[in-house]
């Protein structure tokens, strides 16, 4: 009788293990277009309220903040297999409860535990890239295949969000991560390495014992969160509100303990000495700027195609082909860039030409504005975003001991959710601070210039990206 063995870990090939990361690269992306396409219509026929719909997206960003720093240390102790299924389990666990949800409540319930996942999966997805390939060449192009595999995400959820909502409602933009979702958990058996050698509990990693910080974890993870919470509900509460300043004076003191605490533990959730790395810290302020800036134009063009052009969600998944394709081709681009003339002067390359694309987006941004008119603002956009996102993972990335890439992950990330969560919030009050109470042609015109403004405060960010990504370390010379 013959048997069947499962290939070692080391005998996998990398294209394979890189295949698979990218899905789960690509499930996460999806989520960002595959949703605000049918924004519209989960408004209409679950029964949000204007600004109550912003928590669709703003449920998942705050969980998904407050969580990934517990997910990429946990990627380190537990093992990056482990939490990378574990975060696939939950995001689709998630999906299928939005796809059931009848009311607002459920639904930005479902968010919350596809925020949990995503948490989970995204810094273990991240971490693998950057530690099953060798820093240098090898894992720039690992990372450009994973930036571009969610480029491709967000096309796909352009599309697919505007075919399945128009074809079998919005329930099954939410249904259709089920399958990838089973698909890539079944793959991660296979073909990712597990076991001690993935930061296995009770081992030791980098020479530290490896324990997990649970006054750490609770205290991180409740004041990134009402950090972030105070941050969205602003605009509706308003910054004065005590629910808003509650939290955030809460968030205050909680992350004020966690930072004590760090400062003493033994094996620290998050060693605070990383926020001196040369290259990690500056990343972050980076990262910190593209989220709230950059990354939030994918959400105001789906308003001006939907509410202003008038478009159908099938019309403006097609109109997204030209964001996510020069997306596609900023990544691409960025990775020769980093060689060429390294990550610094990349970023700031990346954050000009987005910052030149949103200010183009505006000009062409209007009552009587058409896609045409803002095809050459949103290709512009689309490279100069691509370029940065690829090379502020190169950034964050390197220099890091491989038995930290995990925490280092989730720190990046949580910056990069904390922004957009927060940048979001207060972009659709500049959105929506002349809309109030007006119906019809009025509310379209009132409409458009809300979003024109948005689009200048995106130009005026990015500058402050391009500043901050000058303090980016240059390559070290060859000797």
């Amino acid at each position: 009788m013959t048997l069947t063995m499962r290939p070692p870990a080391a005998a996998v090939r990398p294209g394979l293990r890189l295949a698979l990361l990218g899905l789960a690269g690509l499930i996460t992306a999806l989520d960002f277009t595959i949703v605000y396409v049918a924004l519209p219509e989960i408004a209409a026929e679950v029964g949000f309220s204007p600004h109550g719909l912003q928590w669709v997206v703003s449920a998942y960003a705050v969980v998904y903040g407050g969580f990934l720093l517990l997910g990429g240390r946990a990627a380190d102790l537990v093992g990056r297999r482990r939490v990378f299924v574990t975060g696939l389990l939950l995001y689709g666990a998630g999906s299928l409860l939005g796809g059931l949800a009848p009311s607002p409540e459920l639904l930005i319930a479902a968010r919350v535990v596809q925020g949990l996942g995503g948490a989970a999966l995204f810094p273990a997805t991240l971490s693998l890239v950057t530690s099953l390939f060798a820093e240098g060449p090898a894992r720039n192009r690992a990372l450009t295949v994973w930036a571009v595999s969610g480029a491709a995400g967000l096309s796909l959820g352009a599309l697919a969000g505007g075919v399945l909502t128009g074809a079998f409602g919005w329930e099954a933009v939410f249904y259709v991560n089920v399958p990838l979702v089973a698909l890539c958990a079944a793959g991660a058996f296979r073909l990712l390495p597990g076991g001690a050698g993935d930061g296995e509990r009770g081992g030791r990693l980098g020479g530290e014992r490896a324990t997990f910080d649970v006054p750490g974890a609770v205290l991180s993870t409740a004041g990134i969160t009402l950090l972030v919470f105070a941050v969205a509900q602003g605009p509706e509460w308003g910054w004065t509100s005590p629910g808003v300043l509650g939290a955030a004076g809460a968030a205050a003191l909680l992350l004020a303990a966690f930072a004590a605490v760090e400062a003493r533990t033994a094996a620290p959730l998050m060693p605070l000495r990383l926020f001196r790395h040369r290259s990690l810290g500056p990343a972050m302020l980076a990262i910190l700027a593209f989220g709230a800036t950059l990354q939030a134009v994918p959400y105001f063009l789906t308003l001006f195609y939907q509410l202003v052009l008038g478009y159908s969600a099938l019309a403006t998944g097609l109109a997204f082909l030209t964001p996510t394709l020069s997306i596609t081709v900023g990544n691409l681009a960025g990775e020769r860039l980093v060689a060429r003339i390294g990550t610094r002067s990349a970023l700031v390359a990346g954050f000009a030409l987005g910052g030149a694309g949103a200010a183009l987006t505006a000009l062409a941004t209007g009552p009587d504005g058409s896609f045409a008119g803002g095809l050459a603002g949103v290709a512009v956009y689309g490279l100069g975003c691509g370029i940065t996102f690829n090379t502020m993972w190169i950034a964050a990335a390197s220099g890091i001991a491989p038995h930290e890439q995990g925490t280092a992950s989730g720190m990046a990330s949580t910056v990069l959710q904390a922004a957009t969560g927060g940048g979001l919030a207060v972009l659709v009050a500049v959105a929506g601070r002349s809309t109030a109470g007006r119906t019809g042609e009025a509310l379209r015109v009132a409409t458009a210039d809300g979003l024109r403004a948005v689009f200048w405060w995106i130009a005026a960010g990015a500058v402050l990206g391009a500043v901050a990504s000058l303090t980016v370390p240059k390559p070290a010379k060859s000797p």
